[in-house]
């Protein structure tokens, strides 16, 4: 690779790396070595186009805008509410896009790091640990109404914008490409925004996001004063009443996953004024205008419900499935309840998981009963064949120990395996602040029903991965983390191209393959076409600790960057006493054969193109096995419910009525 002329060097080097980097414990060579590393590293990981980062646009049905799936490396860092928890348990208690099954499989693949170093899946997270996770980001269709940039003030560094449903503002869950944010700077050119406020993923209407953090400073206290006043509109079921209503009821988040917030006597003050502005009587519907004097997560939502007026077309507040003949008017019962069940398959995949085995469940693994202890030097295959007995399973980290007499084989077995919060319900509620009753359990149980559902059930039908390899995103490897004393809470990670036609490094070793062996070798995930089996791991330093520019996509190999191994965490090896005369080596995980897994799956089959129209719910993702489904209806994806005028001290701003507003709107409620 050719650096650029020197005169363009200088240009070319990250704002971060312009300022003074306090000096380390080291000697004066090792010093200014470690700093010139650091700038020639910050320039190469630039983007040197501006499309690098620009989402990749796929065909889509009318009215929707889709983008092509994606590795992206992410980056948080521990939260309290996770400090001594296993990783397993955190992930599959936090996410639920895909099954428990698969999770513990993708931390087994070595995807994720602790600290630098590989992650399994019962690994303890404490206080101040970074967690740095690869994954294929399948972000959900949008709308395909534009953004609109309704006023741009150059001068005193703000934009006003009217957002369109379906599109959330800030990155979140498995959205990052398709935000406001990432929009605003990809696809009309704002180096950097920084919204004061926010706005609902389904719902629609004006923002003014400032362009400076000082600007941006200035409108937060406005809206922390609440000096800034807000009016939305609504449609909403049934005959609203004529005159002011007044709402004052608290309002309580008590689910981060479905994202539902409750009136409870424990929650945050809110208010709201309602005022009547036409009833139509043929959809037996009436538009509302809001106004919040506070700014509670899905206050105008909740208090509309709390009042027995729901929006019309809300998919969380206004469906009698999951509330009931009154749908959630006058709150619900606060009574605390330790009623839990686990979850169980739909009545269409019962006979299928009772066959098989549910994906969401993992005790059907550990719990099965201790199988012989194999003669000692004897090779164990990983996988059974037809009319053959299972080959015993990899002792989890807490059954492994140093035999004490009475184990078999130096293997402690526990016939009782730990069932994980989601396996028994008791995912539920640990995120809420109170105890939860057992009505507001049934919603929240119901509201994850709806939205597998909506999402085909693909949890249930996680299976494709069990006979496939570890995961391996391509040639792509995540930087080491920082120095400790250059360390910075969360932030992104970045991607380095691993491409082994472009790595020249020769201090590097390599095998016969050609491939590095190195401790500083770039991290190999596994899976097919490996070089490293998933089981295995590969011990080495994390480089020299320096970070690269934090967000950004490699365009080309970086020679100088020391890279740590990522392979499959290590399987525990079991230790034997005196009177055993060799050491047994652990069996790999047990896997299933092609002929088994074909009559688990049915008839699904990889799509040769993730990219094209979705049509069938037979097929999965060929990258990370996740089960496609069909996409939504574009009416699905916003709600009745937009911000319609500002009033601040930079100006009043407004947007036109929407056209679900106008006087004898319909619209496709089946």
């Amino acid at each position: 690779m050719t650096l650029p002329p020197p005169k363009n060097l200088l240009s070319q080097i990250n704002r971060s790396t312009k300022a003074h980097i306090p000096l380390l414990n080291l000697p004066a060579y090792d010093q200014f070595k470690h700093n010139l590393v650091n700038i020639i590293k910050s320039t190469l990981m630039t983007p040197q186009h501006p499309d690098d980062w620009k989402a990749k646009e796929v065909p889509a049905p009318p009215g929707l805008k889709k983008i092509a799936p994606y590795w992206y490396p992410y980056t948080t860092m521990t939260k309290m509410r996770w400090i001594g928890r296993e990783l397993l348990e955190v992930v599959s208690t936090e996410f639920r896009d895909r099954s428990m099954e698969y999770y513990r499989y993708a931390l087994d693949s070595g995807v994720t790091t602790v600290n630098g170093q590989v992650a399994s899946p019962t690994t303890k997270l404490r206080d101040g640990d970074r967690i740095e996770n690869v994954v294929h980001r399948h972000e959900p269709p949008v709308t395909n109404t534009p953004v609109k940039v309704l006023y741009h003030d150059e001068e005193r560094e703000f934009i006003v914008v009217d957002k369109p449903g379906s599109i959330p503002v800030h990155a979140s869950g498995r959205y990052f490409k398709n935000t406001l944010i990432e929009i605003l700077i990809t696809d009309f050119g704002f180096k950097k925004v920084y919204p004061a406020n926010r706005l609902d993923r389904l719902t629609s209407g004006l923002m003014i996001i400032p362009l400076s953090p000082q600007r941006a400073r200035f409108l937060t206290e406005e809206f922390t004063a609440g000096t800034v006043k807000k009016e939305y509109v609504a449609r909403v079921k049934g005959k609203f009443p004529e005159g002011e209503i007044v709402c004052e009821q608290p309002l309580l988040t008590v689910d981060r996953q479905m994202g539902l917030n409750i009136v409870h006597p424990e929650g945050k003050p809110a208010k709201t004024v309602f005022n009547l502005i036409r009833y139509d009587p043929n959809t037996d519907t009436s538009v509302v205008k809001c106004e919040p004097h506070t700014g509670r997560s899905h206050q105008l939502r909740v208090h509309l419900q709390y009042l027995g007026y729901p929006i019309a077309n809300d998919p969380v507040y206004s469906d009698k499935k999951i509330w009931g003949e009154n749908v959630g008017r006058g709150g619900v019962d606060t009574t605390p309840s330790d009623e839990r069940s686990a979850p169980t398959a739909p009545p269409h995949l019962q006979a299928f998981t009772e066959e098989h085995g549910s994906p969401e469940s993992l005790a059907k693994d550990s719990g099965a009963p201790p199988p012989p202890t194999p003669p000692a030097g004897d090779g164990v295959n990983g996988g059974n064949t037809a009319g053959t007995t299972p080959p015993p399973e990899v002792p989890s980290i807490e059954q492994t120990s140093v035999t004490n007499g009475d184990t078999a084989g130096g293997v402690k077995l526990n016939p009782k395996p730990k069932l994980l919060p989601r396996e028994t319900g008791e995912d539920i509620g640990m995120g809420s602040p109170v105890p939860l009753s057992a009505e507001a359990v049934g919603v929240i149980t119901r509201l994850r029903n709806m939205k597998d559902e909506d999402e085909d059930w693909s949890r249930w039908r996680d299976v494709v991965f069990r006979v496939k390899g570890a995961l391996n995103p391509h040639s792509l490897v995540v930087t080491p983390p920082p120095l400790q004393n250059r360390r910075k809470r969360g932030g992104k990670a970045a991607f380095v191209n691993n491409s082994s036609k472009n790595t020249k490094n020769t201090d590097v070793d390599a095998n016969a393959n050609g491939e590095p062996t190195s401790p500083t070798a770039p991290r190999d995930c596994g899976g097919e076409g490996s070089t490293i089996p998933p089981s295995s791991s590969v011990a080495g330093d994390s480089g020299d600790g320096t970070e690269a520019e934090s967000g950004t996509l490699a365009s080309r190999p970086n020679p100088i960057t020391d890279i740590s191994p990522l392979a499959g965490p290590e399987v525990p090896s079991t230790t034997t006493n005196s009177n055993t005369a060799a050491d047994i080596t652990a069996p790999p995980p047990l896997q299933y054969t092609e002929e088994e897994i074909i009559s688990k799956i049915n008839s699904m089959e990889p799509t040769p193109d993730i990219n094209p129209l979705i049509q069938s719910d037979n097929t999965y993702c060929p990258e990370c096995y996740l089960p496609l489904h069909p996409d939504p209806k574009p009416e699905k994806l916003y709600i009745f419910l937009h911000a319609r005028k500002y009033t601040t001290s930079l100006g009043a701003y407004e947007t036109d009525m929407p056209e679900w507003a106008a006087e004898g709107w319909t619209w496709d409620q089946s």
